[in-house]
């Protein structure tokens, strides 16, 4: 028992120092984690030979991982980003997996194997891409709302692909037909089940324990864990019972304390995950299996961008939005590791496979965060090419725009954009909308008027009632869009007003030296106002 405690130490504090090092080279953590696994495991120190107890530790963190996304299931995010994110999601998933399965039988992987292989690469990380959007404060952008929307989707999906792989991947005497009925009726009373708890036991027993945010916690990991053993007990994984434990408490009102308070838990645990993925790595058996990494990285780095930004474009999108949402599934995710780690589990692939997806896992991530963080700069330096993603022709012609005169232009319809438009609405002004979404004008109040149009497009304010608007607002928290906008603006002869959002104090300092009469800085415009209130009713 020392000994394992003593080891677990020391992994710990490996994990502690290649974390800091990933985190400096601006890596996602489950790239140092595997590599930590390879460090500590037979291939390099040997430390840990033992996995019973990291077996466990990871399992229960991936049934937390699989109960916070059962918990954050939104489906009312995959509604309100239309259609796009359920088209795009499914698509994106048919292709990668049709397209990946025939790849792998060209590098000589077994049909079996070879469909492992498509599957595992068609999901990408939510949790990375929230992180990286939210760093870039790009979550309530366009492309940031499709990208999540999309991402649900594909958690759906590989849920639904657990589900089917667990019922019916081990060894059966049963007839198909019969196992067919067993699995529907089993799964059909486990959800009624789960729906009877949700209705009439939950609700009541969580505001029981939520009088102690301690109880709250551990009841609900209990709960989660209880489920997920409950559903391996009918046949059904782990993963599955942990998902349904979440989606069960997803309607409750402690849902984002929940998620907040379990997320360090989360992460804390599937560390051991990945450590110990990282620790059955056999470099010997990698070093064959690196050309065939490269090219389903290459696959997954620009086959999976094309496909969304081709529905995208479809659809009609820019090019800038489907590209930048197109980068979100340039990656494998962590659902892709489990998943091959099922098969194995399963006896239907081998150890070699499950080497194989993890290093594609560690290629494709640590790129594809790069080209996250760098998604502009690559956009600005590759447009012309992504033109045959887009639709030539605009949604309303010029001449109908320039017709119809406005007191206001605002650029961006986020939430930031949507309140001012309709306060000025409100206030008797006519407003023109321009925002880069073809479906942003679902909803409008009276008196605005939303058009399909770019910010960075220095051509399109020529096409914009310019001569009778008094302001021209930018909603747009970007310091470069914001600049070509002035520029544009003021080049095709608006003499007018100029207001623009700064999220920063630096942006809004660099932007105040352009032609603009206004700096709106949300974030510290709503605390002065607070405090004023606060301070008049104190």
């Amino acid at each position: 028992m020392d000994d394992i405690f003593y080891t677990t130490a020391a992994v710990l504090a490996v994990a502690a120092v290649v974390g800091f090092v990933a985190t400096r080279l601006k890596q996602p953590l489950i790239v140092a984690f595997i590599a930590v696994g390879v460090i500590v495991g037979p291939s390099v120190l040997g430390w840990v030979t033992e996995t019973e107890p990291l077996e466990l530790l990871a399992e229960i963190g991936i049934a937390v991982l699989l109960f916070l996304v059962g918990l954050k299931l939104d489906v009312h995010l995959v509604r309100t980003t239309g259609k796009v994110a359920l088209i795009t999601g499914l698509g994106q998933v048919l292709f990668t997996s049709v397209v990946g399965f025939f790849l792998a039988l060209l590098l000589g992987l077994e049909p079996l194997t070879a469909m492992y292989v498509a599957v595992a690469l068609t999901f990408s990380s939510t949790i990375i891409i929230v992180k990286l959007l939210s760093d870039k404060r790009e979550l309530e952008e366009l492309h940031g709302r499709i990208a999540i929307g999309f991402l649900i989707v594909q958690d759906i999906v590989v849920v639904i692909a657990m589900i089917a792989l667990t019922a019916f991947g081990g060894e059966r005497d049963d007839s198909v037909a019969g196992e067919v009925v067993r699995v529907v009726a089993t799964g059909a009373a486990f959800l009624l089940a789960i729906g009877i708890m949700m209705r009439w036991v939950l609700p009541r027993l969580l505001r029981l324990v939520a009088q102690s945010r301690e109880l709250l916690v551990v009841s609900a990991v209990a709960w989660a864990v209880s489920v997920a053993a409950f559903s391996d007990w009918l046949g059904f994984s782990t993963e599955v019972g942990a998902f349904l434990a979440g989606f069960a408490l997803a309607s409750t009102p402690f849902r984002e304390s929940l998620a907040s308070s379990l997320t360090g838990l989360r992460d804390f645990l599937l560390l051991f995950f990945f450590i110990e993925l990282g620790s059955k790595l056999d470099f010997g058996e990698i070093g064959a299996q690196i050309p065939a990494a490269i090219v389903l990285s290459i696959f997954v780095l620009i086959g999976n961008p094309i496909i969304v930004m081709v529905i995208m474009g479809v659809m009609g999108y820019p090019k800038r939005v489907s590209f930048l949402a197109g980068l979100a599934v340039a990656q494998i995710s962590e659902f892709s590791l489990i998943l091959i780690a099922l098969g194995f589990q399963l006896g239907q692939v081998e150890n070699e496979t499950v080497g194989l997806v993890t290093l594609v896992g560690l290629i494709t991530i640590g790129l594809s965060t790069y080209l996250i963080l760098y998604s502009q700069q690559i956009f600005d330096r590759i447009s012309p090419l992504l033109s045959i993603f887009e639709r030539s022709s605009p949604t309303i012609a010029d001449e109908r725009l320039a017709a119809e005169p406005a007191d206001v232009i605002c650029y961006g319809y986020g939430r930031f954009g949507r309140n001012i438009a309709s306060r000025l609405a409100e206030a008797g002004m006519a407003v023109v909308v321009v925002d880069w979404d073809p479906h942003a004008d679902r909803d409008t109040p009276e008196g605005v008027r939303v058009v399909y149009g770019d910010a960075e497009d220095p051509e399109f304010p020529h096409s914009l009632p310019l001569r009778d608007a008094q302001w021209v607002v930018s909603a747009v928290p970007s310091y470069e869009t914001n600049r070509v906008l002035v520029e544009a603006v003021r080049r095709w002869g608006f003499e007018g007003r100029i207001a623009v959002t700064a999220h920063t104090p630096a942006d809004a300092v660099r932007i105040g030296r352009a032609d603009v009469d206004l700096v709106m800085q949300p974030f510290r415009d709503a605390a002065d106002d607070n405090v004023a209130m606060l301070l008049d009713r104190s």
